[in-house]
């Protein structure tokens, strides 16, 4: 869990940028998204290998775009 104090002199808007930063550089957001729903071991190698899929298109769009 990302953890913040105040400072002396700091605005509740910037405690909350730096907690907001903090979350998102932990990856935390995206964690509990991920983890919102169960999903089989099959079905996220599944998921995996179109990303697989579609990471390899867009590498050879842009090799070939040169």
């Amino acid at each position: 869990m990302a953890t913040v104090r105040l400072k002396p002199n700091e605005s509740q808007e910037q405690l909350l940028r730096r907690f907001r930063k903090r979350v998102t550089n932990a990856g935390i957001l995206s964690t509990v998204r991920r983890k919102r729903w169960h999903i089989s071991k099959s079905e996220l190698r599944r998921i995996e290998h179109k990303k697989a899929i579609r990471r390899a298109r867009r590498r050879q769009v842009k090799v070939g775009g040169r």
